[in-house]
């Protein structure tokens, strides 16, 4: 058995080449140590943007108050690039995201946690601008960042930065939503323009330029949503269109309700510009990703309260209605084209717009 000794001083010159890249301004392995590195980028940088009582402690853990007997629990993981795009960036999204998916299931936000995974040498400026944007958006969901962990891996074996996050809520008992529920002649709604999101973060990637720039939706639902509960709407179903965008999300309720879902295109909001950037790209606005727009599936009596409660929020102020649940056999998702026609819409085969969220 061979043994390798290291000497003091080249342990020495180790750690002076790492204090020297910090001093750089870029992520070194040493700051995912556990050791001095490691305590200055969780002081100087996470808590400086982040920090609350709860995140503050350090401790392996948050002990939350839960004010309902049920919770809801979710996890996601975030992986876009380019990491930053026009209207948010991979912090934005990975509080957005993880934020919506409990909303939707009725779960009113307790507390998130962080998982950073950074690769070295990513810059410590650009770390601090998605740090604040995780903030930001926390701030926007009315939710805190209370745990989370940080690693860090060789430069070359990533792309930069990656976040994994959890969330956890206390289940609203006034929400009851399930692919059971739905019946036919309801209402579909969504809350707005679709396929902003993945066509801001493929413009960007394409180099693609329009005069009416895309921006992302990223953006929290939770208010809009528990609004809805507020005014006495019986949300049937919802779920946000996130990768596989509305299409995605029809294939499941068609699949698991039994029924037909009948969309009307001329009813679907979508604007002009992501309409152009979709066509140039080859790609079908209803299989794109979104970051702040749902599917609502309501009763027909109670789908025009419902388009006044989204549209008094700013997240929802293009909601429109765009189909309903239909009978007959098989079960299909069925759009009516502006010109009469009709055609089926596919589940997306896999993912057209890899790596948006």
């Amino acid at each position: 058995m061979t043994t390798t000794v290291t000497s003091s001083a080249s342990r020495s010159t180790a750690v002076t080449g790492a204090a020297q890249a910090s001093r750089d301004g870029v992520v070194v392995l040493a700051h995912g140590g556990g050791g001095e590195l490691m305590s200055r980028l969780i002081g100087d940088h996470v808590l400086k943007q982040l920090g609350n009582p709860l995140l503050d402690a350090l401790t392996d853990g948050a002990i939350l108050e839960c004010p309902s007997a049920r919770i809801v629990l979710t996890t996601d993981s975030f992986v876009v690039q380019p990491l930053e795009f026009p209207g948010g960036d991979i912090g934005r999204i990975a509080v957005c995201g993880t934020v919506n998916d409990l909303a939707v299931m009725g779960g009113k936000p307790l507390g998130l946690s962080l998982g950073l995974i950074l690769e070295e040498g990513f810059p410590l400026s650009r770390l601090d601008r998605i740090l604040a944007s995780v903030r930001s958006a926390a701030n926007e969901a009315g939710v805190h960042v209370v745990t989370g962990d940080t690693k860090v891996i060789e430069r070359g074996t990533g792309a930069g930065m990656f976040i994994n996050t959890a969330g956890v809520a206390a289940l609203d008992e006034r929400i009851r939503v399930g692919f059971d529920r739905i019946r036919e002649g309801d209402v579909l709604l969504v809350n707005g323009t679709l396929g902003d999101h993945g066509m801001a973060v493929m413009s960007v990637r394409n180099g693609l330029e329009f005069q009416t720039p895309i921006v992302s939706d990223a953006a929290p639902l939770a208010g809009m949503i528990f609004a809805l509960a507020d005014a006495g709407v019986d949300v049937r179903f919802m779920r946000d269109a996130t990768r596989g965008g509305l299409a995605g999300v029809l294939a499941d309720v068609v699949e698991r309700s039994g029924l037909t879902a009948m969309i009307e295109e001329s009813c679907l909001p979508v604007r002009p510009e992501v309409r152009a950037a979709a066509e140039m790209l080859g790609f079908d606005v209803l299989s794109i990703a979104n970051e702040g727009k749902a599917l609502f599936i309501v009763p027909q009596e109670q789908a025009d309260r419902a388009l006044q409660v989204l549209r008094a929020d700013r997240r929802g102020r293009d909601a429109r209605r765009i189909g309903r649940m239909c009978g007959g056999s098989p079960a299909i998702v069925e759009l009516r084209t502006a010109s009469g026609g009709s055609r089926v819409v596919q589940r997306p085969y896999g993912e057209e717009l890899p790596r948006i969220c």
